[in-house]
């Protein structure tokens, strides 16, 4: 094998920036020298030779003919949308739930079942997970005792707060909302949970709401779609959209160790978001505005469809089991999602090695590696579902991703747990308490969830966002990040 030179990866290195650059640059570097050749040209010939003769009736047509075009494009172009501001639920101390308390009651509660007391701290030591998650109130009792009131409860304790919070923020009152979607995929009372907001706050009869279910993880993406499609339909709108999962009613108190993993790993949270379409009045204050929403839906496939199934144990305890297929399926649906989303927001120079490694693969030889694109010439932040550690990992791995770009997600992890819908915005919250969100910077969130999903929403910062004195991460981002190991020993 022939030895390289230590110059070798430094050289390739600006090898790939020039290349990059032209490419990125394409246009400019061949409009720029033609344009030079044609003025040196001009010069050469002077003034008599360059004369156009003027003709009125074909300027005042023209001029028409181009104002025309001017309105119907900017008639027929999409609106749009903006997100004003939004509110993530910081849960009170007294939710808290340590490490040794979660397994305190465990011990109690699964007296008979060592083995599965067992795995659940084995499952908690590789977690990702800190000692400050929370639990909702009726998870505290010794047994837990969930039903309709606590449930409830719980809802109103969370979606109550993040919308008071919202409209303080914005000074937005419950009248002005046109547009109103919650979604909860576990727990779907009747009246259902728009329903509930709907009448806290006096809203309009008028007001269209909706209610989301049993979509999973990556409902929270799905909402902020349905928000977009509806801001299209209806001009100067303001939508609301309120993410959470409801703890509650669906903590499994069975043995089957699939069905444990979820007590392990979700906890409380929320989030309400405030978006428009008034661009004459919002634009300007607005954080951020909806570059690209991507959804991929894997339910076809029966293993993919089966992979995070609500269903009751052989005792009759319901509770949602975990596929051991799990990760292996999220990877496909991200590839699908990539393959969609790539084209909108990767830079020439990457689409151009992606289909000469395609075209590779299927022409001459299939076991090419294929080539995985440089998202980080993309975005400048990511915002990965903090569904655990494993997924985490799997993306950084995939994606190639440096520790500080899945930072976010790894600490919301280590904070709030698995806020399911709703860790995307905690992620967002993190980098904007860390002082990183820019004015033009683009952000990527993606997001996993049963059925089986895998969807992604690209916005742009529309100004450069100082650091909160408010909001979940107010307490604590000074000591953040910290150090996550391996393996707690509990």
């Amino acid at each position: 094998m022939p030895h390289l030179s230590p110059q070798f990866p430094t050289m390739f290195k600006y090898v790939k920036l020039v290349y990059q650059y032209v490419v990125n640059h394409f246009l400019t570097c061949l409009l720029v020298p033609t344009m030079a050749m044609v003025l040196v040209q001009a010069i050469q010939l002077g003034p008599e030779a360059i004369y156009i003769q003027f003709d009125f009736t074909k300027t005042l047509c023209s001029s028409f003919l181009i104002f025309f075009v001017t309105i119907l494009y900017f008639m027929s172009r999409p609106r749009g949308v903006y997100l004003v501001d939004y509110a993530c639920y910081k849960p009170p101390v007294s939710c808290r739930v340590p490490f040794s308390t979660f397994m305190e009651h465990s011990r109690i509660i699964l007296k008979s079942e060592p083995k599965s007391v067992e795995f659940q701290m084995r499952i908690l030591e590789r977690s990702g997970l800190g000692e400050e998650t929370c639990l909702p109130p009726a998870i505290h009792c010794i047994p837990p005792s969930p039903n309709m009131e606590s449930a409830r409860k719980e809802a109103e304790m969370v979606i109550f707060s993040v919308m008071d919070t919202l409209f303080k923020k914005t000074g937005v009152t419950p009248r002005d909302i046109d547009i109103l979607i919650v979604n909860c995929s576990l727990f779907s009372p009747t009246p259902s949970l728009s329903a509930m907001v709907v009448n806290k706050y006096r809203m309009r009869s008028n007001i269209k709401s909706f209610n989301l279910s049993g979509m999973g993880c990556s409902a929270g993406l799905i909402s902020i779609d349905l928000a977009r499609d509806l801001l299209q339909v209806y001009p100067k709108s303001i939508a609301v959209v309120v993410s959470t999962e409801i703890i509650t009613p669906n903590y499994y108190r069975g043995k089957e160790r699939s069905m444990l993993l979820p007590n392990c790993l979700f906890r409380m949270g929320g989030v309400a978001i405030l978006l428009s379409n008034r661009w004459w009045a919002d634009q300007w204050r607005a954080k951020y505005k909806l570059l690209h929403v991507v959804r991929t839906h894997k339910g076809s496939d029966d293993k993919s469809y089966n992979c995070v199934f609500e269903t009751d144990d052989a005792e009759g305890k319901t509770g949602i089991s975990l596929s051991k297929d799990l990760m292996a399926i999220a990877g496909e649906a991200l590839k699908s999602n990539i393959t969609t989303i790539g084209p909108l927001v990767l830079p020439p120079s990457e689409q151009l090695l992606f289909l000469i490694s395609f075209i590779g693969r299927k022409v001459f030889n299939t076991r090419l590696k294929p080539y995985i694109p440089d998202f980080k010439q993309a975005f400048e932040h990511f915002c990965i579902h903090a569904g655990g550690r494993a997924v985490i990992d799997e993306l950084q791995k995939n994606l190639q991703l440096s520790a500080e770009h899945v930072e976010p997600s790894r600490m919301t992890l280590h904070r709030f747990g698995n806020t399911s819908s709703s860790s995307l915005w905690y992620e967002l919250s993190y980098i904007e308490a860390k002082g990183r969100m820019k004015k033009g910077d683009r952000i990527w969130q993606i997001a996993f969830g049963s059925g089986f999903k895998c969807n992604s929403a690209v916005w742009k910062c529309n100004k450069t966002i100082k650091t909160p004195s408010d909001g979940p991460w107010s307490d604590c981002i000074d000591k953040y990040p910290v150090h996550i190991p391996e393996v707690v020993k509990l």
